[in-house]
């Protein structure tokens, strides 16, 4: 069973990830976590590291194959990033999470992730904006996709008013259901 789990900043994807993962028992990868220790590396902030990116393309890539790759050789795994189901169109379950803006910041701002920083609410959520407008533009320049298309995933979910257990619970019965209709 490949899942993957897809969304905006602060929607819960790597928190939900980690928690399915560790519940079915599966293998976890993030590519937020990749992209966080890339600007960790070169101590720049995620929305530094993501307009570099707009300008070079080495730094998508290198993760894009990551995950194309991850898609073709393994199975049996949970995977949280933006293009996931894109780039595992496979995956037997492709996962979309979104909530409202200020909810998201609020998670962000509360997560204390050192290159998240903001001073508070209002600044958290111009930061997150301006980082999903870059991503946006790179991935319909390079791949020409838009990963808020919900055509991409057979499963949504609004995570703004629950918590993560009530979003992994719903995941698993939609896994459930799924393993039923194979």
């Amino acid at each position: 069973m490949r899942i993957a789990i897809s969304g905006k900043a602060g929607s819960g994807k790597s928190t939900v990830a980690k928690l399915l993962s560790g519940k079915l028992g599966l293998k976890h990868y993030s590519i937020g976590d990749l992209m966080r220790a890339i600007a960790s590396e070169r101590k720049l902030s995620l929305l530094q590291l993501n307009k570099m990116a707009e300008k070079d393309k080495s730094i998508d890539f290198e993760l894009d194959n990551k995950l194309k790759e991850l898609g073709k050789t393994k199975d049996n795994f949970v995977v949280d990033g933006r293009l996931t189901a894109f780039f595992i169109p496979n995956a037997e379950v492709r996962v979309f999470l979104d909530a409202n803006d200020k909810v998201r910041a609020e998670r962000i701002l509360k997560d204390k992730r050192q290159q998240e920083k903001s001073k508070n609410l209002k600044e958290a959520m111009g930061k997150i904006k301006k980082r999903e407008e870059s991503e946006r533009k790179r991935y319909k320049k390079y791949y020409g996709v838009d990963y808020t298309n919900k055509k991409l995933y057979n499963f949504i979910i609004d995570t703004t008013k629950l918590n993560p257990n009530q979003v992994v619970g719903k995941i698993i019965k939609f896994v459930e259901s799924k393993q039923k209709s194979l």
